[in-house]
């Protein structure tokens, strides 16, 4: 597993194309102020030992690192050259969404099975931008 973590002042998507036939078609955009972005890859390995606990334990001690509790879960498949399958990453960000929202953060999830328009303002502080591998 991989994860690219990014404290955001903006951010804001927008549906472009879809990737995969399972999910439904969707036209979504939405924007979002001061959040933790985390972009997820889960690799072939993970699906054997899902690192979910340790997962969100790093993303939990990284977003209380910033005055606010909202983090953005984003599949993104191009962190590694190892993936996971589309339905085990899918029930995976599903998990950690829950996980997160147990621990009193607001979390939402980016269209799973989409390519999707980015705008992200990323301002540099320290730990505006951790990388982490599992």
């Amino acid at each position: 597993m991989k994860i690219l973590m990014i404290y955001s002042s903006s951010f804001s998507y927008d549906t472009a194309l879809k990737s995969l036939k399972t999910v439904p078609d969707l036209k979504e955009k939405r924007s979002f102020e001061n959040v933790q972005l985390a972009f997820i890859q889960m690799e072939e390995h993970d699906e054997l030992k899902p690192p979910l606990k340790k997962a969100s334990n790093f993303i939990k001690w990284l977003s209380r690192k910033h005055p606010f509790e909202h983090i953005i879960l984003h599949s993104f498949s191009h962190l590694s050259e190892s993936k996971a399958s589309a339905d085990f990453s899918q029930n995976f960000l599903d998990e950690m969404e829950e996980r997160l929202k147990l621990s009193g953060f607001e979390v939402s999830q980016t269209p799973y099975g989409y390519f999707l328009d980015l705008n992200i303002q990323a301002p540099g502080f320290s730990f505006a931008r951790v990388f982490k591998s599992f």
